[in-house]
């Protein structure tokens, strides 16, 4: 028999969304630029994860694995390919997507971003539209949870 009570309902319903958002590992050192990605991924339905800075990033990487990673490329005296890299070398991490978020767009430097290790980029400031398609890119579509 199923309840016709609307809170249990809307619970089950929250519970299931829950279970199939995708998780983004977001990592910008710009407290103002995380702020608004975060926020707007948010409102797309991704779970969020923020990190400022290389080892945050990279602490997080080894407790959960993300389904997509935003990655500024310039950290503030470090350098965001290196995280690339790095989870190029990690095998539960080297199919994850990484996608670069960058103020440098050059040909040349898009070249160096894919040969780090990332999928795309996406230059700055961020186009959302650009954004949500390269989400939907390669971001696996979420699968229904297991009875």
């Amino acid at each position: 028999m199923f309840s016709t009570n609307p809170v249990s309902l809307t619970s089950a319903t929250k519970q299931e969304d829950e279970r199939m958002k995708k998780r983004v590992l977001l990592v910008e050192d710009d407290a103002a630029s995380r702020e608004m990605m975060q926020d707007w991924l948010m409102q797309e339905g991704f779970e969020v994860q923020a990190a400022n800075d290389l080892a945050t990033a990279r602490f997080a990487l080894t407790q959960a694995v993300p389904d997509a990673v935003l990655l500024d490329v310039g950290l503030g005296g470090q350098n965001g390919l290196d995280l690339a890299a790095w989870m190029r070398r990690q095998l539960p991490l080297v199919r994850t997507p990484v996608i670069a978020v960058t103020a440098h767009a050059m040909v040349a430097e898009r070249e160096l971003i894919l040969k780090a290790g990332c999928s795309e980029y996406i230059p700055k400031p961020v186009d959302f539209k650009l954004l949500r398609a390269c989400l939907d890119r390669w971001v696996e579509k979420a699968e229904p949870p297991a009875p």
